[in-house]
């Protein structure tokens, strides 16, 4: 059997990355995506943004205290998923094992593959080139003979980062990192692991299993401990459809009547419906997602005829969102709202005809003419007039 050799690639700080590279006035700068300054959360960041010790996740709020000269830029899903695209498509090029992780990481399977593509370093590099030079993005790599070192060799360098792990070096390389290192170790089983005297992956690896396994239990002790010895056979599993497509806001003020909801969730179902297009996917379920302004969380759902039509998909958030309380006079405002498409499948997909067949296709037609306009003018060049309308 031929020894495995993993590649893990990374775009660094990518949603980020994505707004520097097309507005020239933000590279350089510490750049926020996310929502309001009051309200929001940091969604990602720029490496300028994060020498202040900005990460993601942290409240939008905190972030400003931090770099109050920082610049907030709204998220933009369409040019992200572009993006996100045509990095898998040079992905492709390499391996037709390639499992991604998120938008912007992916594990690709390059065993047996040196005969024709040549060393792991020099694909690593032919990578890296590519998609600065097509896409305009920088990518951090790392090669190993698992998954595990692989992801942490792309990790150790960061930014534009290249690390290549041979199986001769890889206890070395290894066993000098933090513990935190390891997957699976938050901050309370990394307390428990330093409460025994451990710091290092190293010194997670010579310690005895089976103390390990009566302090963490049998399955994370056996988990951590192979770990940490470097073993890792977890294979590269292509993974062609995601999970979901989605998209939320939260909003400046509480809004407290469900009419008012309506421009966000239309605004949201036809980025969606961009998205689902793009991925040539449809979907066949609807969720609505509402947080009160009490941090309580409600979720919708229906089912749909296979769909990437934006008016299907707010048609069923609609009927979902008369199914949910919303009222200031009894204390069910709303903070934020979002749309979530689910159980996705090929738009290519045999499916079932239905009575409205015609007003289907027609709606997916057009769906696909406007994607064609913005193409060609930008996305902003066709606007709902009930969104113009919102913003006067």
């Amino acid at each position: 059997m031929l020894p495995r050799c993993i590649l893990h690639v990374d775009l660094d700080a990518f949603f980020a990355a994505v707004e520097q590279r097309d507005n020239p006035e933000l590279r350089g700068k510490p750049v926020l995506i996310g929502g309001s300054a009051r309200r929001g959360v940091v969604a990602a960041c720029s490496y300028e943004a994060r020498k202040f010790g900005i990460r993601s996740a942290m409240p939008m709020a905190e972030a400003i205290r931090r770099c109050p000269h920082a610049i907030i830029v709204r998220h933009n899903m369409e040019r992200y998923a572009e993006a996100s695209a045509a990095f898998f498509k040079i992905l492709d090029d390499y391996s037709p094992s390639v499992e991604g992780l998120s938008f912007d990481e992916a594990f690709v399977d390059l065993t047996g593959t040196e005969r024709l593509l040549g060393p792991p370093r020099d694909v690593a590099v032919g990578i890296k080139a590519r998609v600065l030079r097509e896409i305009g993005l920088v990518v951090s790599a790392g090669v190993a003979p698992n998954k595990f070192v692989a992801k942490i060799a792309s990790d150790i360098d960061k930014p534009d980062g290249l690390r290549v792990v041979t199986a001769e070096n890889l206890l070395a390389f290894l066993h000098p990192l933090p513990l935190t290192r390891l997957w699976g170790v938050g901050d309370v089983t990394a307390a428990t692991l330093q409460q025994l005297g451990l710091q290092t992956i190293g010194d997670v690896a010579r310690y005895p299993e089976s103390t390990l396994i009566a302090r963490l239990g049998a399955s994370a002790g056996r988990l951590i401990a192979a770990l940490a010895r470097g073993e890792d056979a977890r294979v590269v599993e292509a993974q062609e459809i995601p999970e979901s497509v989605g998209h939320q806001e939260t909003f400046d003020e509480d809004i407290d009547d469900s009419a008012d909801l309506i421009p966000t969730l239309l605004d949201q179902a036809d980025r969606i419906a961009t998205r689902l297009r793009r991925m040539e996917l449809q979907a066949t379920t609807v969720v609505l997602i509402i947080k009160y302004d009490d941090f309580r969380q409600i979720t919708r759902r229906v089912g749909v005829p296979a769909t990437s039509d934006s008016q299907r998909i707010i048609a069923a958030a609609l009927r979902l969102l008369q199914q949910v309380p919303i009222s200031g006079a009894r204390g069910a405002s709303v903070r934020l709202c979002g749309i979530s498409t689910t159980n996705l499948v090929s738009k290519h997909a045999p499916k079932q005809l239905m009575f409205d067949q015609a007003d289907t296709e027609r709606g997916e037609r057009l769906g696909a003419t406007l994607d064609k306009v913005e193409d060609k003018f930008g996305s902003d060049i066709v606007k709902r007039a009930i969104a113009l309308a919102k913003k006067k």
